[in-house]
């Protein structure tokens, strides 16, 4: 079953990111297209299911799945290259720091009792790294969550999203919206701007954000090498 024909069935309302950017919420700022997206609602969780076998591992889109809604997004150049390098930045971090980390990348998180599902653009397992190493299979709602999801959200905002993140009691994500980087720390489980990331309390968050921009003048292989210099000389303990 292809989701074309579940959602002529449903007679789902199809979003596509023209449509998303006319919402109120976007505001008038005009963004780059690095991602894009479609929204399909009245979709059945069988559905979402039959989907995720039909499509297999080996794909660029991401899904997102609650309450009978679905977002399909297609990541684009810009946002997959700031996805990777940030993704490279917390390597670095944790090698300069000492801290064990584990990249779970775009790991598929569902919980079908409760009908969500996600797949971020970059994961990790910090605090609770030693718990899943040596696992081969990461199961949602019997393992712990992954301890911070990196998501990249040039061109559309990843709001609708947060509710499953919470769901799935994610303690910290990082939003990178091409101009800056918020952290997100869940409370009473909603999601808070907070000042220091729970992962890494002594990074600035603009300090990624400038790193970040500086690869596009130095190129990633000297960026990278002067993070790690920041790092060692800024946090690094003693």
């Amino acid at each position: 079953m292809t989701i074309a024909i579940e959602a002529e069935k449903a007679k789902a309302k199809i979003w596509t990111d023209e449509e998303f950017m006319a919402l109120p919420d976007h505001g008038e700022q005009v963004r780059p297209i690095a991602e894009q997206r479609i929204w399909l609602e009245n979709i059945s969780w069988q559905t979402f299911e039959q989907l995720l076998e039909d499509v297999g591992d080996r794909r660029s889109t991401l899904f997102h799945y609650i309450n009978g809604n679905l977002e399909i997004m297609s990541p684009m150049a810009l946002h997959e290259r700031s996805n990777r390098f940030i993704d490279d930045l917390i390597r670095v971090l944790s090698d300069e720091l000492e801290i064990d980390l584990c990249k779970c990348g775009s790991l598929l998180m569902r919980i079908p009792e409760l009908k969500i599902g996600a797949e971020p653009d970059s994961c990790y397992y910090i605090q609770n790294e030693p718990k899943i190493r040596n696992q081969e299979v990461i199961t949602m709602g019997q393992d712990p969550p992954p301890d911070l999801v990196l998501e990249v959200d040039i061109t559309n905002p990843s709001d609708r999203r947060l509710p499953i993140y919470a769901q799935l009691q994610i303690p910290e994500i990082w939003i990178y919206n091409g101009y800056g980087l918020e952290f997100l720390g869940l409370e009473n489980g909603a999601y808070l701007k907070i000042e220091h990331s729970l992962s890494f309390p002594s990074l600035p968050a603009a300090v990624v954000v400038e790193f970040v921009q500086k690869r596009f003048e130095l190129g990633d292989r000297q960026t990278l090498k002067e993070f790690r210099q920041w790092v060692s000389d800024n946090l690094k303990k003693s």
